[in-house]
């Protein structure tokens, strides 16, 4: 049996390679964001003890140094808080990139792969079709064969 060569293998090989670098790209963007969100919180975490701080200062004895020192603290925190707040939404934003481009990328592997069947649906119709053509021969060849030795046997 004739084998089957696909003539774009070498596409569908690029677009199986884009696809993993696009999973790839999309994991690295999804561990930075969620890198980024863990920092998030940790802000969050450190605000809130600063906040409590400054709840228990103030209801304390009235240092004045220190309670300003706490509000300062929960301002630099909100301020920082804000600030990666932004890195959090500048790394989804990221994520969402890298996974229109991994979807992207699946599709197009996909598309090349369903032509890859096509081709191989229609080569296995030639090949069976040659076949076919090759066994309707011999049975010809063989029925004028019977019918020689026959005219040869009758005369």
């Amino acid at each position: 049996m004739a084998k089957f060569i696909y003539s774009m293998q070498n596409i569908l090989d690029i677009k199986y390679k884009l696809e993993e670098q696009a999973k790839t790209e999309y994991a690295l963007a999804k561990a930075e964001l969620d890198e980024q969100q863990q920092i998030l919180w940790q802000l969050h975490q450190r605000r809130v003890g600063y906040s409590e701080q400054l709840t228990d200062s103030i209801s304390a004895e009235l240092v004045l140094k220190e309670i300003r020192n706490l509000q300062d603290a929960v301002e630099n925190m909100k301020y920082k808080i804000r600030i990666q707040a932004m890195v959090v939404k500048k790394a989804e934003r990221k994520v969402e990139l890298a996974e229109a481009k991994m979807t992207y990328a699946m599709k197009e592997r996909k598309t090349y792969e369903k032509l890859k069947e096509n081709a191989f649906e229609v080569f296995k119709q030639e090949v069976q079709a040659q076949e076919s053509k090759e066994i309707d021969e011999l049975n010809s060849f063989r029925y004028g064969m019977k019918a020689i030795k026959q005219q040869v046997v009758e005369s």
